[in-house]
């Protein structure tokens, strides 16, 4: 099994991927398309999936606080719907404080502000499959 990690937003995805056994996670890159242009962003991530040989695609939740789901749920679960209509198998993953946490990493290690905006995605698609992998492997 190999694993893809997606954090979608209106304007990039950022895409993680798991090592073959499934421990180790590395940031892979950033898709950028116009904005709201989810057809776009699907034709990279299958792309991506037939390319690395994915199993799994783990796409962030961005449900609210208070566990509601707003707008940016509501996008993530179209693309879900999007990606299984091409017999993509897809998990979602809770992915609420993720931007805080990789804004919180890249701050710690010095990174400037002007490359900011384009890591946090990426970085936060790594925290997202992260977080699955552990569930799934160590049961937490």
């Amino acid at each position: 099994m190999r694993y893809l990690g997606l954090d979608l937003g209106t304007t990039t995805c950022g895409v993680a991927i798991s090592d073959k056994t499934n421990t180790l996670v590395s940031p892979l890159k950033l898709i950028k398309f116009a904005r709201e242009d989810y057809d776009e962003a699907l034709k990279e991530v299958l792309s991506i999936i037939k390319e690395k040989s994915i199993d799994v695609v783990v796409l962030g939740l961005p449900k609210n606080m208070d566990n509601t789901m707003g707008f940016a749920a509501e996008r993530s679960l179209n693309f879900k719907k999007s990606l299984e209509e091409e017999n993509i198998k897809v998990e979602l993953q809770d992915e609420r404080l993720t931007s805080v946490e990789a804004i919180n990493i890249m701050k710690n290690n010095g990174l400037k502000q002007i490359n900011k905006k384009n890591k946090t995605d990426i970085i936060s698609a790594t925290l997202i499959l992260e977080a699955y992998l552990k569930k799934v492997n160590y049961g937490k």
